[in-house]
């Protein structure tokens, strides 16, 4: 894959991420194009990752095997319609990371059938440790999942779903999922400093349990359940504290907090197509 060629519209972070995370992976630079309207933007991008940058979208298509849709939902439908008259005429297989926006949108927007993955990623692709959904439509070949998961590799864990509504799912979970890990951090921090830690020992207490939890949960053949019960000694703290997690209905306001934002996320790809 390192010479395949990459058109990405739009040099935005999550762009940026997945452009670090292939140069990282020794794709050429060479093979790599951004469209973007941001002149500072794209010295910026030549500058640090040595891709072609420009606000010229017919010249970054030329040749692109695959197409990155990497804009706003909001601007997407404009952006899709430009896009429209100039792709290649073989038809490259697009991505788009932009959230909400569905299959049916897109093809409608480019005004023509190609193969197309949807991937919604999460913050921490950011810096290349990413929980990344995928879903492809029937246009997509086995080639081109195939293609498509090695580039989003590059930002992190990629995981296939069989139904473009379990994007929603998705999204709900691992989308929204770092607020919800980093609300967990923010509320242990400032428990912490209420027990008298000083908060920059509070802070990277649990910065550090949280990172090695999941490392943990990560390399162990255990799932989380059975890695809990191990470390919740009968009446010690931590039973005494899982008891008041779970007084307070835990469990169920986790449950309940991501059907909401799935809920939003069905109510939000209504809203853009």
């Amino acid at each position: 894959m390192s010479n395949t060629s990459l058109t990405f519209i739009g040099g935005g972070n999550m762009a940026r991420s997945l452009i670090a995370g292939l140069i990282a992976d020794d794709h050429e630079p060479a093979a790599i194009r951004v469209v973007e309207p941001d002149a500072a933007k794209c010295e910026q991008l030549r500058r640090h990752f040595g891709v072609t940058a420009s606000a010229d979208t017919q010249a970054m298509l030329q040749g692109a095997r695959v197409v990155v849709l990497s804009v706003k939902p909001q601007v997407a439908a404009g952006v899709c319609r430009a896009l429209a008259p100039l792709l290649p005429a073989s038809a490259p297989l697009v991505i788009s990371v932009m959230a909400g926006v569905t299959n049916v949108s897109i093809q409608h927007w480019l005004g023509r059938s190609v193969p197309l993955v949807r991937a919604m990623p999460n913050t921490p692709a950011l810096v290349q440790s990413g929980a990344i959904g995928l879903y492809a439509n029937a246009q997509a070949s086995e080639e081109e999942r195939n293609l498509a998961e090695e580039i989003l590799r590059a930002a992190g864990l990629t995981q296939w779903v069989e139904s473009e509504a379990d994007i929603d799912a998705v999204t709900a979970l691992s989308g929204s999922g770092p607020a919800y890990f980093l609300l967990l951090m923010e509320a242990m921090e400032q428990a912490g400093i209420r027990q008298g830690l000083d908060a920059e020992t509070a802070r990277l207490l649990t910065i550090q349990t949280a990172l090695g939890s999941a490392r943990l949960a990560m390399e162990s053949d255990e799932s989380p359940a059975e890695l809990r019960a191990r470390v919740t000694s009968p009446g010690g703290t931590t039973e005494r504290a899982i008891a008041c997690f779970d007084e307070g209905g835990f469990s169920g306001l986790v449950d309940q907090a991501i059907a909401a934002a799935r809920a939003r996320a069905a109510e939000l790809s209504a809203e853009l197509s």
